[in-house]
């Protein structure tokens, strides 16, 4: 099992990148939220990977954490329906801190949002992940956002919440504040990342 790659990025598009490896050039499926994080080309990369096989081919997807490539694996492997396609559609569309929460209280609103993914895979989603990522006790990923705003646990999570509690749509805040944490840092303060986002 090849569970990291790491090498020279040659070259990268929202959903794949090639990472020459000791001559050989892997190319590497992977979402837009790991895409945002790569460096520039010719800078050396690691990536987190899981290896599809099929009958007819072999397919490496990539991220950038062992937890995204984990929730991906989680995933296709327990939600029916689920095959690595519309998994990497659906983390290029959230980060895993807000598809966590979306499944943990059950939003299968944001979830359906997703490219590829109806109402009835959502709710899957919510039904066959919940007890893997742990159950929330508010009805919505704004609650449940709140909540964390509270408890201070993520300023990310907070910068989301705050922002939808303002009227945004949940998935453009998330993708705002992951590019102002790109910006930033991850030290950045929560205040930091809203007026980024909004700037």
């Amino acid at each position: 099992m090849i569970t990291t790659i790491q090498g020279t990025l040659a070259s990268a598009t929202p959903l794949r990148a090639i990472v020459e490896l000791n001559g050989f050039g892997y190319e590497v499926n992977i979402p837009v939220t790991t895409a945002e994080k790569l460096p520039a080309t010719g800078a050396v990369v690691k990536l987190h990977t899981l290896v599809i096989y099929r009958e007819d081919s072999q397919t490496l997807y990539g991220f950038a954490t062992a937890a995204e490539r984990d929730f991906f694996r989680l995933m296709i492997e327990n939600v029916t329906g689920v095959g690595p396609k519309v998994a990497l559609s659906i983390m290029s569309r959230l980060s895993l801190p807000l598809l966590e929460s979306a499944i943990r209280v059950g939003d299968v609103v944001t979830l359906a949002k997703c490219p590829g993914i109806g109402k009835k895979t959502a709710e899957r989603l919510v039904v066959e992940l919940r007890a893997k990522v742990g159950v929330g006790e508010s009805t919505s990923v704004v609650g449940q956002l709140s909540q964390t705003v509270s408890g201070g646990e993520s300023t990310h999570r907070d910068a989301v919440a705050a922002l939808i509690a303002l009227g945004y749509k949940t998935a453009d805040v998330d993708q705002a504040i992951r590019r102002a944490t790109l910006a930033l840092g991850a030290g950045a303060t929560t205040e930091a990342l809203i007026k980024r986002a909004l700037g």
